[in-house]
């Protein structure tokens, strides 16, 4: 038998590498499309926050009322709620909203992030900062409220008490529209009313 030709042995061995390297690729798109959709289910990454679809998941009913809900957290994270979502496009609001139209923008996958009418100005000024131009996301004031400040996102809470809390951007990034029980829906055309 006569010996392989070095031009077909050359292209030989390109294919190798070739077929290893997309292997690879493909590996690497799979690991990190699982890690993507992890993400998205979210809650175990982020220890300080309640996870009320593993703790309560019979309050996360995303029926459509018309009287006032009554929730079992404060501020709400996720149940029936009404028809009209509020508005949640880096919206910033001065006066509190409505719960039952907070919580429909958190089936369309904000994150509300309220805080204690005493919070100091500049710390209001920083979280709305975050918020601004930002879409899935709004910021109210929430008298009543137990922390300073808390995030809320369908099913998922984080009560901390400083505005320079790195827990704060790290909900945000892991919860805004993954959470979404609707995905794709949109924060823009919805309700800017208040209290």
């Amino acid at each position: 038998m006569a010996p392989t030709p070095p031009a077909r042995r050359t292209g030989l061995i390109i294919g190798i590498v070739a077929g290893a390297v997309a292997l690879a690729l493909l590996v690497a798109c799979g690991v990190g499309g699982f890690v993507w959709y992890q993400r998205g289910k979210g809650g175990d990454d982020l220890p300080e926050v309640i996870n009320y679809r593993k703790t309560n998941p019979d309050a996360l009913k995303s029926d459509h009322v018309q009287a006032p809900p009554v929730y079992p957290m404060t501020p709400p994270a996720g149940g029936p709620h009404f028809l009209e979502w509020q508005n949640c496009n880096g919206d910033v609001y001065s006066a509190p909203i409505v719960d039952g139209n907070a919580v429909h923008s958190l089936e369309h996958g904000a994150v509300w992030i309220t805080y204690r009418p005493d919070l100091p100005a500049a710390d209001v000024e920083r979280l709305a900062d975050r918020v601004r131009g930002q879409t899935h996301l709004m910021l109210s004031p929430y008298p009543g409220q137990d922390s300073p400040i808390s995030l809320q996102a369908w099913g998922y809470q984080l009560r901390v008490n400083k505005v320079d809390d790195p827990a704060i951007d790290e909900f945000i990034r892991t919860y805004r529209e993954t959470a979404a029980i609707e995905p794709g829906a949109p924060c823009g055309g919805g309700i800017t009313t208040t209290q």
